[in-house]
């Protein structure tokens, strides 16, 4: 999978999240704090690909935002 954009979560919202999006069938990753993301301590990353608009305004509306770019 490309990765393009992620959000940052707490581990305590991590269960939730991930249900709905296996839910509404949405590709993702879930990664940890690493050299090329540096996260909150206690945080983990929801990393997806390039999505089409009408998927990544659910994306949006589920974490209440737009996601940070993905770092090369």
């Amino acid at each position: 999978m490309e990765k393009s954009f992620y959000y940052s979560v707490p581990w305590a919202d991590v269960g939730y999240l991930k249900e709905t999006l296996q839910n509404l069938e949405i590709p993702f990753v879930i990664e940890q704090p690493s050299d090329k993301l540096q996260l909150t301590a206690g945080d983990v990353a929801f990393v997806f690909p390039d999505l089409h608009v009408r998927v990544y305004n659910h994306v949006r509306e589920l974490f209440e935002g737009h996601g940070l770019r993905y770092p090369e």
